[in-house]
């Protein structure tokens, strides 16, 4: 495909404010412009066509990354979870990430946008557009005093946990094979998140979140049901993935999934390996469109937050994914659509007009 016909990628999901964060704070923050060892920075976004998408803020807990991927690679696997943070010490941590975001848009790097309007115009004028998004809200205390300050510096999405329990609700945690069914619902706290969520306008996002939370947002959320970085558990019958009948249930309600890039919900074994062929992905994508319809699926690539197939190792990659929709039979518009309009259209059911 010609660079000219390629659509822009408004992504689900990334984490590299936490690699920015890891590696120095904002003192790194200069690699996002010039080029940096990982899967999102400015050269290889302007080289793929990466325009952006929901920049996480994530806590992270003291873990053996190597020894959780060397588990995740057996045939089947139960990671514990890691112990709770607490709010006291998650909260320098979030801000901390965020203050790099910001100092990215002073660096004129990217634009934090607060809505879907301002997206578009971003879009157009050929920047990157960047949501504050909160990934595992141990940063909220429990009278949401953060969350109202938060809102007003930009945050316009949250999920209410990163796999390990919060104050808000449960999330599943690293097993295959799995269904999403482990654990209980929101808390009362939890169930206040959402409302109060809703009233704001920020969209709360159910990836990570336990099979009973995922219902309890569906019966107390008014808005779209979002799950910006998830798969199809019919495919790879993984925890961390989506049944047909919460499909079912974000269809109904308008809401929209985000195809997640992390090679253990993609697999058929869930297994953490990188050798995932262009079709291991389309077929997660048509099981996806079958259950969701054209306009519900987008792409939440989890990039600089996970293993991903080798032929999309960064944001460069992008145009070979889009290439391989054009090649399976997705017509122009449907591609535009999984590669941003889908996201500007539940942004803007959620966000308001």
């Amino acid at each position: 495909m010609s660079k000219q016909t390629t659509p822009l990628v408004f992504d689900g999901h990334n984490d590299v404010l936490l690699k920015l964060y890891l590696a120095g704070g904002k003192s790194a923050a200069s690699t996002f412009l010039s080029g940096r060892d990982g899967a999102i920075d400015l050269p290889k976004a302007q080289t793929g066509g990466f325009a952006g998408g929901f920049f996480a803020v994530y806590v992270p807990s003291p873990i053996d990354a190597d020894d959780k991927m060397e588990e995740m690679a057996k045939p089947s696997y139960d990671l514990p979870l890691p112990d709770p943070i607490d709010w006291e010490d998650a909260l320098p941590v979030a801000l901390a990430q965020i203050a790099i975001l910001f100092d990215l848009q002073d660096r004129g790097a990217l634009t934090v946008c607060r809505t879907a309007g301002q997206i578009r115009e971003v879009l157009a004028a050929g920047k990157m557009a960047a949501i504050l998004h909160i990934e595992g809200a141990e940063a909220i205390d429990p009278d949401l005093y953060t969350l109202e300050v938060l809102y007003q510096a930009g945050l316009r999405s949250i999920g209410p946990v990163w796999s390990r329990p919060t104050i808000f609700g449960h999330g599943v945690p690293f097993r295959y094979p799995s269904t999403p069914d482990i654990g209980d619902g929101l808390t009362d706290h939890g169930l206040r998140l959402v409302r109060r969520c809703n009233e704001l306008g920020v969209m709360i996002d159910l990836s990570h979140l336990n099979e009973a939370g995922f219902w309890d947002v569906a019966r107390h959320s008014t808005q779209p049901l979002v799950a910006t970085h998830s798969n199809a558990q019919a495919i790879c019958p993984h925890s961390r993935n989506l049944t047909d009948k919460q499909l079912a249930a974000i269809r109904e309600s308008d809401g929209m999934v985000g195809l997640n890039f992390a090679v253990a919900f993609l697999r058929d074994d869930g297994r953490m390996l990188a050798d995932v062929p262009l079709t291991q992905m389309l077929r997660h994508l048509d099981h996806l469109i079958d259950h969701l319809g054209e306009d519900r699926v987008g792409i939440g690539s989890d990039y600089d937050g996970a293993v991903v197939p080798k032929d999309l190792t960064s944001c460069a990659g992008l145009p070979k994914l889009i290439q391989a929709m054009a090649q399976h039979g997705y017509d122009d518009v449907l591609i535009t659509k999984i590669c941003h309009e889908n996201w500007l259209r539940v942004l803007e059911k959620t966000w308001g007009a």
